[in-house]
């Protein structure tokens, strides 16, 4: 199966949801949320995130996380990373109980794939406090794509995690998987970087993106959103309308998305200091609002 044709199996198979322009979307992806270890890349940026996300959440904002959220090729198991992470899942928690989450399957996290191991492990969790299961992601599933239709223009904004681009992370991910468990992780704690990675190989980042823009240009130019490279796109109008979200685990930020009042904008979260000393968090808006109308090709 060539990568034109996972492209386009995690289109047909994608979950459909209609949008407006009064509709407000938040997307990241590879946020790698590990188990507050040396390695966990998440940690770095945990306050950042949560902050941002909380943001989002009191705003009103239907929060997209396009595959890679939960860090499953150094950990064994959800377990770990919940615990460690557990503000995060309790807020991910109030998103889903109001309809307000989409999760999309990565390659770190191609686990989800498994019904049987998102029932047991994301279905409900145990409240050491209280002594009981009680539910974290009730029946919550994790397609491969996801489209925003609108609703006036029929448009479509297409997201993906994008290793549908990259044989070895996506027929291969249980090699790969194996290699930074039993090597790359150990390496990582000393600052050596995973070579399989997009993400530090740039000639594979590359590799990936020419793969995605012709897909889209086979198919009409669809608007597509992807991650998996941790590096941030966002086209002009004209250019091949594809974007990514970068990663949550940049060096001291976070990227991502925001689509609002039928715009779509490249936004940065980080710490910064104030000039009597003090730490805060902030947005950045990086690149837009760019109307994503203006995209659209007959």
């Amino acid at each position: 199966m060539s990568s034109q044709t996972r492209i386009s199996k995690a289109y047909e198979t994608a979950r459909r949801i209609s949008f407006n322009d009064s509709s407000k979307f938040v997307i990241f992806s590879d946020c790698h949320r590990g188990d507050n270890s040396f390695a966990d890349d998440f940690a770095n940026n945990r306050n950042v995130y949560y902050h941002a996300l909380k943001n989002y959440y009191l705003n009103g904002f239907t929060y997209c996380e396009l595959g890679d959220g939960d860090e499953l090729w150094e950990n064994i198991d959800f377990k770990s990373i919940f615990e460690a992470h557990q503000n995060v899942y309790d807020l991910l928690r109030l998103f889903y109980a109001e309809n307000r989450l989409h999760r999309l399957v990565g390659n770190h996290d191609m686990v989800y794939r498994n019904e049987r191991y998102v029932e047991k492990n994301l279905y409900s969790y145990f409240n050491k406090v209280t002594g009981k299961e009680e539910p974290l992601f009730p029946n919550i599933s994790f397609p491969e794509g996801l489209i925003l239709e609108h609703e006036d223009t029929k448009q479509e904004v297409f997201m993906l995690h994008g290793h549908q681009a990259d044989w070895m992370n996506y027929r291969g991910w249980k090699f790969n998987r194996f290699m930074v468990r039993a090597i790359w992780r150990q390496l990582q704690i000393v600052g050596i970087g995973d070579p399989t990675s997009p993400a530090k190989n740039y000639k594979e980042l590359i590799k990936v993106e020419r793969r995605t823009k012709k897909w889209i240009i086979d198919h009409k130019n669809i608007f597509t959103i992807t991650g998996h490279t941790h590096r941030p796109r966002f086209p002009e109008p004209g250019d091949i309308p594809y974007f990514n979200d970068g990663s949550c685990v940049h060096p001291r930020s976070i990227t991502g998305l925001e689509i609002e009042n039928g715009e779509i904008s490249l936004i940065k979260w980080h710490i910064a200091t104030t000039e009597d000393g003090t730490l805060k968090v902030i947005r950045i808006l990086l690149e837009g609002p760019q109307r994503i109308f203006d995209y659209k090709t007959d």
